[in-house]
């Protein structure tokens, strides 16, 4: 265990220690700490078992799901330029000749980015392309094409906005109408985000390549890089601890990002859109909201077969963690757990300790809909 500097200070390790050890068979963690003006990175391990380079801030980890809120990201950046609203029809955005299938109301951007769309979790036609792939790489057969060819076979199971329901088909979905809507002048969902979110913001390290990562384990046996060609939105990123970091202290205080687009993104990403009637969690464009004593808590989680990701902060009391190991999620998700713990006692600590204050971001005026109770988990 280490911190940014060779060391690292006792409440980082109170908080961080938890969670390395809840990594589980992977040979490698990083959990990347914010308090206040404090940065803290603690590491433990090897980026491969019987290597020797060990994992540090700059590792790279596929970060599966977490890919959903740089796409959540990217979208709100679109809508500050004016190049799609939230409103916008997905009918409207499709290609030619492809057509998706209505249930009481059209489908619109923001139903995808909140997994209100009636979409399904996977599109049709994965599953028959993930056979003899299912534990390795699932998506790797599914192409751009056969997301289309699934959209046109689809009719939402539920009228839009009326429940949750997690898709990473909706979400993919998504990604591909933001490259294909006027005016973003690229091409492909990995150069997109570069160009308006990875590169502004400094991560440096954060791309879709299969380059340059971390070996992933499934049960200590080594995965292949997961492949996610058809749904990249909703998976395919790859980034590190320092970078992940570095995008939770943007979403903290978005007014020190130069971009303006950008900075209005980061400012509307975080708005809560929903209101789940059991209990009082919440959802803004892809973040869980958990509310809390005087603060609330930001998160979300990501898995491949080879590895585990959670990122979290808290916008009143100014904390944030990252954890990233190189192992698949186990049942019940100790390691994310654990992580969704550490940064739970970070932000009560300082709430506590009165940091930060301003104006909680909760509006009770959103809409409140019943919810799949497993939309919130990852």
């Amino acid at each position: 265990m280490s911190g940014a500097t060779g060391w690292a200070p006792l409440w980082a390790s109170d908080i961080a220690g938890p969670v390395l050890g809840a990594s589980g068979r992977g040979s490698g963690t990083v959990v990347a700490l914010r308090r206040g003006d404090e940065r803290v990175f603690l590491t433990d391990g090897h980026t491969a078992y019987g290597g020797r380079e060990p994992v540090g801030a700059d590792t790279r980890f596929e970060i599966g799901s977490l890919t959903k809120v740089l796409t959540a990201l990217l979208l709100a950046e679109r809508v500050a330029r004016g190049e799609v609203a939230y409103g916008s029809r997905v009918s409207g955005l499709l290609p030619p000749g492809v057509t998706l299938g209505e249930h009481g109301a059209p489908v619109t951007l923001l139903h995808l980015a909140t997994h209100t769309s009636g979409l399904p979790r996977l599109p049709p036609g994965l599953p028959a392309s993930a056979r003899g792939r299912w534990l390795t790489n699932p998506y790797e057969a599914f192409s751009a094409d056969d997301l289309m060819t699934a959209v046109g076979r689809t009719r939402p199971r539920f009228v839009p906005g009326t429940r949750v329901r997690y898709s990473n088909f909706g979400v993919g979905l998504l990604g591909r109408l933001l490259v294909g809507a006027g005016g973003s002048g690229v091409d492909g969902y990995g150069a997109l985000l570069g160009a308006r979110v990875l590169r502004p913001l400094g991560l440096e390290r954060t791309d879709c390549g299969e380059l340059s990562q971390a070996t992933g384990y499934w049960h200590r046996h080594a995965q292949p890089p997961w492949r996610i060609p058809g749904l990249p939105a909703a998976g395919a990123v790859r980034s590190s601890g320092r970078d992940l970091l570095r995008l939770l202290d943007a979403l903290i205080d978005p007014g020190e990002v130069p971009e303006p687009f950008l900075r209005a993104g980061l400012a509307d990403v975080v708005r809560p859109r929903l209101a789940l009637p059991r209990g009082d969690r919440r959802l803004a464009l892809i973040w869980n909201i958990q509310p809390r004593p005087g603060h609330d808590l930001y998160h979300h989680s990501g898995g491949t077969r080879g590895f585990s990701s959670f990122a979290g902060f808290s916008p009143r009391t100014g904390v944030a963690l990252v954890a990233l190991t190189n192992t698949a999620p186990r049942m019940g998700s100790p390691f994310i757990q654990s992580a969704y713990e550490a940064l739970r006692a970070l932000a009560s600590e300082r709430a506590g300790a009165g940091a930060r204050g301003g104006v909680s971001s909760l509006d009770p005026a959103v809409t409140a809909v019943p919810f799949d109770p497993a939309a919130v988990r990852r």
